[in-house]
């Protein structure tokens, strides 16, 4: 690398670093601010249907003028229904076949914000206080087969949510007059469509040119939408080839038994006879099953159902937190209970992580890494995968407690904030142009878990550094403990197998700040220098792969710019240890810290403020 005599200076390359931070800034508005090639974009998400206007709904509609359930009614309804053998029927619809289950839990989130449709109803129990609310969930499937034989029971219901409280409010205020049924309404963040009709017109027209406003009144559009046409998304008929069209249910011949069976559902359910529509919903599941049943894979719709079924990822994120929270305990008590407790959870999470990822694969028909959800579910993986497996390689659990707070920090990033992908859609057509795709972004994205996982080591590097001297031995005995021996009594500690300093058979434990330290230093720079390298082949990967799809090798796209910083910033890491600095480990840990959120700008960033030719990214 760098010759003795001279050594490689960390101030010459970060004059680098600043002349291409300042490119960066200004390329993006001369090279890559736009759309990118034909092929670049996601495709169109279509909540509704395509399908042509001459179909109808298979259910029939309500006759003008018929008196609607009560909320209870339509809960003791829902009670006596069994519609299992609905989850599992296939349909057609935003660009894949998937399971009605899984249409219902798209549906009712789109229309709803929620998974599950949520009203109140007087109660039912005697002792509770006159017109008091009880909270009722309705299923998801049961929501949506609703929305499709009886809408008109939603008009006046709060089912349309809202996001924008400005919006929310100026609605509410405008339809109920009453205070305490208002204040109900926007803790709901729902309103109901009759009051979006009658209200919403005057509110637009007030605020056409703000963009909060429209945004909000586009999403309500779409809702409203949606419930209107929600039985257009019966596309449940298979046909005879996978390359042919799947047909809405409508397009039956009337006399068909599954026509009349979804006839015979509709005026059953409308009625609120339960043990008619049970009896129709059995003989329309089963007629559709008997159509052309080897179009669509069984083994796939049951393991769709388990992905929606398992929430693999929402429980994954727990476990990773106790097992951090575990493994952390252990690092201020020595119990070793807490490591062993720690290491279980760790290995169940990863179990979990691994059936989602490994499922949506299998479901989606391709290597799930092709939007933000998908990489941030894989980059998790990678980082957790890596971290364990160092944990075991080394012997020591605090790798074990960085991939534990990895996997909880992306993880909970991904479910639980509105990262675009958590619907299994299609993709850019640019992303199926070549093999190399795999190999370039899986690549990026198992550098990326590794800076994550350099990052909670250096911060563990910089937090101990900071301690007064004092806290240091007791922290010593537990950080470096060997994951397959005892652990010692309280201001001991074995060092592991290979760890410089190790005391003999009877020698006097070490139990030194500095030692503490000089094990965090070189766990980091395990970390990173795997980072470093494992980006630079992806950088290069990224490279071939555009030649072969946009035709160059290298435009100074943002992303491609920001993830050449990035790279460069560990650089900077790794060869500033040649240098002559003092306390390298602690300038380490900072560069670390420092191309963490380089790294976040590269992945998040740079997605929402530089759009270029990688804008599905």
């Amino acid at each position: 690398m760098n010759s003795p005599d001279r050594p490689f200076s960390p101030l010459v390359a970060l004059l680098g670093l600043v002349a291409l931070l300042a490119h960066a800034a200004i390329a993006p508005s001369a090279i890559a601010q736009y759309g990118g090639p034909a092929g670049n974009a996601h495709p169109e998400s279509e909540m509704v249907s395509g399908d042509s206007d001459d179909i109808s709904n298979p259910f029939g509609e309500r006759p003008f003028g018929t008196e609607r359930p009560s909320p209870a009614a339509k809960a003791a309804f829902e009670r006596a229904l069994d519609l299992e053998l609905f989850r599992e029927l296939p349909v057609f619809h935003n660009g894949r076949v998937k399971v009605l289950d899984t249409l219902a839990r798209e549906t009712v989130s789109a229309i709803t914000g929620r998974t599950q449709y949520v009203e109140y109803v007087r109660s039912s129990d005697d002792s509770a206080e006159p017109g008091e609310l009880e909270k009722v969930t309705h299923d998801h499937l049961f929501t949506l087969l609703d929305l499709m034989i009886d809408p008109a029971y939603y008009v006046d219901k709060p089912l349309v949510h809202i996001n924008y409280f400005p919006l929310r409010e100026e609605l509410v205020e405008a339809a109920i007059e009453d205070r305490a049924m208002s204040q109900r309404y926007l803790k709901l963040t729902r309103v109901s469509p009759l009051m979006l009709r009658e209200f919403a017109g005057p509110i637009a027209a007030r605020y056409a040119f703000d963009e909060p406003y429209v945004t909000a009144f586009n999403r309500v559009d779409r809702a409203l939408g949606l419930w209107d046409n929600t039985w257009r998304n019966m596309a449940v008929v298979p046909p005879d080839s996978r390359d042919l069209p799947w047909k809405h249910l409508s397009r039956l011949d009337p006399y068909t038994p599954a026509r009349e069976a979804a006839t015979a559902l509709g005026e059953a359910w409308r009625a609120g006879d339960a043990q008619a529509a049970n009896t129709h919903a059995a003989e329309l599941a089963t007629a559709l099953n008997a159509i052309n049943p080897d179009t669509f894979d069984d083994t796939r719709a049951k393991l769709e159902l388990a992905y929606n079924r398992s929430n693999a990822f929402e429980w994954g994120l727990w476990a990773y937190l106790a097992s951090f929270v575990s493994l952390l305990l252990a690092f201020g008590t020595h119990r070793r209970w807490l490591v062993i407790t720690g290491i279980g959870l760790l290995v169940a999470a990863i179990g979990l992580h691994s059936f989602g990822f490994a499922a949506r694969c299998f479901i989606a028909e391709r290597f799930a890494i092709q939007n933000q959800f998908e990489s941030m579910a894989g980059l998790s993986l990678f980082a957790t995968l890596v971290g364990t497996g160092l944990m075991l390689a080394r012997r020591q659990w605090l790798f074990g407690a960085a991939a534990a707070a990895v996997g909880f920090m992306v993880l909970v990033t991904a479910t639980q904030t509105p990262i675009p992908g958590k619907t299994i859609e299609r993709e850019a057509a640019i992303l199926n142009t070549s093999v190399l795709l795999k190999y370039h972004v899986t690549t990026v994205l198992v550098s990326y878990g590794l800076i994550a996982l350099g990052f909670v080591t250096s911060a563990f590097f910089l937090a101990v550094h900071y301690l007064k001297q004092s806290a240091a031995p007791h922290l010593a005995a537990a950080a470096t403990a060997d994951i397959a021996e005892p652990i010692a009594k309280v201001g001991t500690v074995s060092a592991g197998p290979g760890s410089a300093g190790s005391s003999a058979k009877g020698a006097a434990p070490v139990k030194t700040k500095a030692r503490l330290l000089a094990d965090l230093d070189t766990a980091q720079m395990t970390v990173l220098q795997l980072a470093f390298w494992t980006l630079g082949v992806g950088i290069l990967l990224g490279a071939w792969w555009a030649d072969h799809s946009w035709g160059r090798w290298w435009a100074f796209d943002p992303k491609e710019t920001w993830a050449l910083i990035t790279w460069i910033v560990y650089l900077i890491a790794i060869h500033a240890r040649f240098g002559g600095m003092k306390n390298k480990g602690l300038v380490t840990a900072w560069l670390s810290v420092v191309g963490f959120f380089v790294m976040l700008f590269t992945y998040f960033g740079v997605n929402l403020l530089l759009p270029g030719l990688h804008a599905y990214a």
